[in-house]
Parts: structure tokens; sequence; C-alpha cells
């Protein structure tokens, strides 16, 4: 695995599973006994047209991309979550048997770049 495969892989499990399960969780809460406001919010999305269910979607979808975009840029290094002058480093390793390789290289094409490369198309 390299960092595109990667960052492919997060888009289409966590990404994309993440805007059609809630989706999903809009169209009909699960469970026994949904909580309330999952049930408050299903009843107004599924008063939506489609026009409107469309968009919504692609509200769930922007939200996301803008998470995993700041996520990988923290990976990546470029956006901080320490104060001060002494910031640690983050080092994501894929480790498979005998192969190790650092993902999150900061000589390569940053992650939070390959992200927006897959997600931005317009």
């Amino acid at each position: 695995m390299n960092s595109d495969d990667f960052v492919e892989r997060i888009k289409l499990y966590v990404r994309d599973a993440a805007v059609e399960d809630s989706i999903s969780k809009l169209g009909k809460p699960p469970g026994r006994k949904p909580r309330q406001r999952h049930l408050n919010q299903s009843e107004w999305y599924n008063k939506l047209s489609e026009e409107n269910k469309i968009m919504l979607k692609s509200i769930i979808e922007e939200a996301v991309d803008e998470s995993l975009f700041g996520f990988l840029a923290v990976l990546d290094g470029v956006r901080v979550i320490e104060d001060g002058q002494n910031r640690g480093t983050l080092e994501l390793n894929y480790q498979n048997q005998n192969e190790k390789i650092l993902l999150n290289n900061p000589d390569k094409e940053y992650l939070h770049d390959i992200y927006n490369s897959l997600t931005n198309k317009e």
C-alpha cells in the first residue's frame, strides 16, 4: 500500500460509507428504539423533495470532506494541534509482513492534497 492507495481507501471506506450511512439513517433510523433526535431528523428528512435530499447529501459530503481533509493535514504536519514551539510530529506507517511504508512522508505528496484531488473534481 502506498499513500495514494491509502487515501483512495479512506475515501471509499470512510468518506463514502459515512455519507451513505448518514443518508440511510435519516431515511429510517436503525434500532428498535431510535433516539428521539434521530426520529425528529428522519421525519424532517422524509418530508424533503428529492431535489432537497440531493442538496442535503452534497452538504453532508462537503462536511465529511472538510473533516477528513483537516485530519489528513494534521497527519501531514501542516495543520497544528499543539501550541508552543516544541511540537511533535506524527508518522503514519503501513506495515505488512516485512514491508513498512511511511504514508505521510514529508518528501512526497501530502495526503490531504491526494484527498483533495479525489474529492474536488470541479
